[in-house]
Parts: structure tokens; C-alpha cells; sequence
């Protein structure tokens, strides 16, 4: 069974954003950074959109709160902007450009959460061998390990880039997680690809992800 990653109280750093003022102004940077890198802005703000909504529906699993949403914010934003050095290995460039970046205005422990988040939507899943990951304490890699595997289903349910999904809703129960995903018209690549992104997240959750479409309500 799994169990919900910690909260953060006293280790936070007086630097992180605690309110709603401080998280726009990060998000502000966020969204510079990434049109200076030329993101895809559709399905950039689509995969975030969807990412948001599994973390609140999952949020009786995963047990995180706030600080690590605005995170998976900010890496939903950031995930595809390695496509500026080009499609192979764009993950891993978005790893490095976030760390590299000095115009956001983030901790060195938030940067790089932000950053592995980004790092692990898709390819490889986290390893103890992996650089940067190791690096982590274990509650920090917990909480990549979640809200990586979030926003690797997330990512798939927009595969082709088209918006097809409006909304998901999850069903938690002992043995699997059910996102019933409300779809324009066929989203079959979709469901594939969110099915086949699910290993992360069932890694975490120790259960099994059902993925399924539902015609959307006119």
C-alpha cells in the first residue's frame, strides 16, 4: 500500500512562495522563461490543465498540498521546452535549461524539483543512479516520483496536441485508480499513450491506472 508523501513545515525554505501574490510573480518568470524558449503554448497550458486536476483528484493518495501543486504548475509549464535543442532527448535539455536558468526566481531545492518534474514526463522513470535525482533526500524524491508520474499521464492525454480531453474525474479505490477522461470525438491515441505513461504513477500508488474516455457533455 502506499502511503502520502509528508508535508513540508519547518524545512521549507523562507524563500519558496507561500502565497498567492509570490506564486504569480514565479509563475510570471515561468511563463517568460518559456516563451523565450519557444514553447507550444496550447499544449503546454493543456497538459498542465490536466495535470492540476489529476493532483487534486488523487490528492487523498498522494497527501501532498500547495507548495508541491504550484511545483507541478511550474513544471507542467517548463516539461517540453527542451524541443528548442531539438525532439531527441528534449527532457533531458528541459532538465538542464531549468537548472541553468537564473531568471527564476526559485530556491536551489525548488529549482531542481521543478526541474526533475519536467525531467521525467517522459522516456526513463527515477533511478537511485540517475545525477540529480540522487542528490535529493528521500522525501524529495518521493515527490518527484509522484508528481512525475501525474504529469506522465498527463502528457499522454494530450498526445496529438488537439485539446480532445476536457476533463478527468478519478475513482480511487484499494486496488486501482480509475480517470474517466471526458473526450471530443476519438481521443483512442490519448487513452493509449496515458495508459502506457501510467507506470510511474501505479509505481507510486501501488495500483493499477485504468484510463477511460467518456463522450463529453454538450
Amino acid at each position: 500500500m502506499s502511503r502520502p508523501l509528508p508535508e513540508q513545515r519547518a524545512s521549507r525554505h523562507a524563500a519558496e512562495p507561500t502565497g498567492a501574490n509570490d506564486e504569480r510573480a514565479v509563475l510570471e518568470a515561468v511563463l517568460a522563461f518559456a516563451e523565450d524558449c519557444g514553447y507550444e503554448r496550447g499544449h503546454s497550458h493543456q497538459v498542465t490543465r490536466l495535470a492540476l486536476s489529476l493532483f487534486d483528484g488523487l490528492r487523498d493518495l498522494h497527501g501532498m498540498d500547495r507548495l508541491e501543486r504550484f511545483l507541478l504548475h511550474c513544471g507542467g509549464l517548463l516539461h517540453d521546452i527542451g524541443w528548442a535543442h531539438g525532439k531527441a532527448g528534449h527532457h533531458k535539455s528541459a532538465l538542464r535549461m531549468i537548472l541553468q536558468d537564473q531568471s527564476l526566481p526559485l530556491t536551489d531545492r525548488e529549482r531542481l524539483l521543478v526541474a526533475l518534474i519536467a525531467r521525467y514526463h517522459r522516456k526513463a522513470l527515477p533511478r537511485d543512479d540517475h545525477e540529480d535525482f540522487a542528490r535529493m533526500d528521500d522525501e524529495d524524491r518521493r515527490r518527484v516520483r509522484a508528481l512525475g508520474g501525474i504529469l506522465r499521464v498527463a502528457d499522454g492525454l494530450d498526445r496529438t496536441h488537439v485539446n480532445a480531453v476536457r476533463e478527468v474525474r478519478c475513482e480511487v479505490s484499494a486496488e486501482r485508480v480509475v480517470i474517466r477522461c471526458e473526450v471530443d470525438g476519438s481521443a483512442d491515441a490519448e487513452m493509449w499513450a496515458a495508459s502506457e505513461k501510467a507506470d510511474l504513477l501505479e509505481s507510486v500508488f501501488d495500483r493499477k491506472i485504468i484510463i477511460e474516455p467518456l463522450a463529453a457533455r454538450r
